[in-house]
């Protein structure tokens, strides 16, 4: 009797020594997608997001609390998406923040989160006027949004054709895959042609893209000065390829950030040189880079099955996504407790109190990889700046110097207005969270 006793309580404190390891790390679901038509762009960020979780613990985690993390398949369809965030919220303890890079998904999880206490990042996409911390405390589109991106672009193009005045009277093609995502700059599109007399011509492309001719014909009618590419996946080298087929220059053609990969161009192959795409990464090597090939690749650790796939235009994302994830958690850790695992509540006060400027950069061995972000309960997306890329036929090459930033005074009052009529239809009264 006595010896089943021992065994019991041997038994029991095991438990509790595993319960407290457990507690030792701190977990991050992936609302992840591997396959499907948008799997290169899953992969790509969810594998550089993992790659530098294994560099953090390799190197003794996050002032010793390890990441844990756990996939979950959403195959880019928004009612997976919120099942898989269902699935993982609760586990291991609780889930520190979430990210399902899918605009859909995003929306579909947008009222849980906040329920939930659990911060979702939207980095790079997403709802614009989620930048709102007083009416959206739980939500960070994270360095720059759609609005702030088609800012930038009017900008670029505006520059490229000698001033924003010279815009008057030129016509611009706004080709977008039909969905929310290709749907959510046209505010700032559309308030950007009345202010600079341009005529915006809005052509839809179904999911996934495959077939574009109809669309193109039209744009060969209308012979526009620009095309703006809001595409995603197979459709953007299917445009590129269609264009070429019907003599659009390349150079003409201006895309998205989620139009501008390696897996994009070279699909489309000659078509695709000279095309430029927008960015919040500068292209080329980091000295953190390195180490994920020496510290994770080296040991046999790395997610991606294609090494050269390191430092891609997708891996690197989600390299800089998982460098934001993971200062958010350290910070959190300064003001609640070095060493200990942070709740979702305690992480939201991280992310809303970034501040990665030059010098955090170089201490992450990341200068200039992504601008300097320093977040605030106004300000939940934490820059607005982006570049321009080239696609020389072999690499993509910055082409902006300097971070381009668009006009902020205009996206910041859509913004106000935007999470205004938010806050009244959902009874909200706008204000900043306390630290807790």
């Amino acid at each position: 009797m006595r010896a089943i006793k021992s065994l019991i309580v041997g038994a029991s404190l095991l438990a509790t020594i595993g319960t407290a390891a457990a507690q030792q790390e701190q977990f991050v679901p992936l609302l992840s997608y591997r396959v499907g038509p948008y799997a290169a762009g899953g992969s790509g960020f969810f594998g550089g997001a993992i790659d530098y979780f294994s560099l953090v613990n390799a190197n003794g985690g996050i002032n010793g609390v390890k990441i844990q993390w756990e996939e979950c398949e959403t195959e880019y369809n928004a009612s997976r998406g919120v099942e898989c965030y269902e699935r993982t919220k609760t586990k291991n303890g609780g889930a520190t923040l979430v990210e399902p890079l899918s605009t859909g998904i995003a929306y579909g999880i947008l009222d849980r989160v906040a329920t939930d206490k659990i911060p979702m990042t939207m980095i790079g996409y997403g709802r614009s006027d989620a930048a709102n911390g007083k009416v959206f405390p739980y939500v960070f589109p994270l360095i720059t949004s759609y609005w702030n991106q088609a800012a930038g672009m009017v900008k670029y193009l505006g520059d490229k054709s000698g001033g924003l005045d010279k815009l008057k009277g030129k016509k611009i093609v706004h080709l977008y895959h039909d969905s929310a995502f290709g749907k959510e700059p046209m505010p700032v599109l559309e308030a950007q042609a009345q202010q600079y007399g341009f005529e915006l011509i809005k052509i839809p492309v179904a999911h996934p893209g495959n077939e574009q001719q109809s669309q193109w014909l039209q744009i060969r009618q209308a012979k526009p000065d620009y095309v703006i590419l809001w595409g995603w996946g197979v459709m953007n080298a299917v445009a590129l390829k269609t264009a070429q087929r019907n003599g659009f220059p390349r150079e003409k053609m201006l895309g998205v950030w989620w139009a501008g990969s390696e897996e994009d161009a070279i699909p489309a192959g000659d078509a695709a040189k000279g095309y430029s795409a927008m960015t919040f990464n500068t292209p080329g090597n980091y000295p953190v880079l390195d180490d994920i090939r020496k510290k994770v690749y080296g040991a046999g650790k790395g997610n991606m099955d294609d090494k050269t796939r390191v430092g891609s235009v997708y891996h690197m994302r989600g390299v800089t996504a998982a460098i934001l994830w993971v200062e958010g958690i350290r910070n959190a850790q300064e003001k609640y407790g070095k060493g200990k695992v942070m709740t979702g509540e305690q992480v939201r006060w991280g992310l809303e109190n970034l501040n990665i400027d030059a010098a955090r950069q170089k201490a992450l061995g990341a200068v200039n990889m992504f601008p300097p972000v320093k977040t605030s309960c106004d300000d939940h997306e934490g820059s607005g700046a982006l570049k321009v890329q080239q696609w020389t036929g072999t690499k993509w090459q910055a082409i902006t110097p300097n971070w381009v930033v668009g006009d902020k005074a205009l996206t910041r009052k859509l913004l106000e207005e935007s999470s205004a009529k938010y806050a009244a239809e959902k009874k909200i009264t706008p204000k900043c969270m306390s630290a807790g």
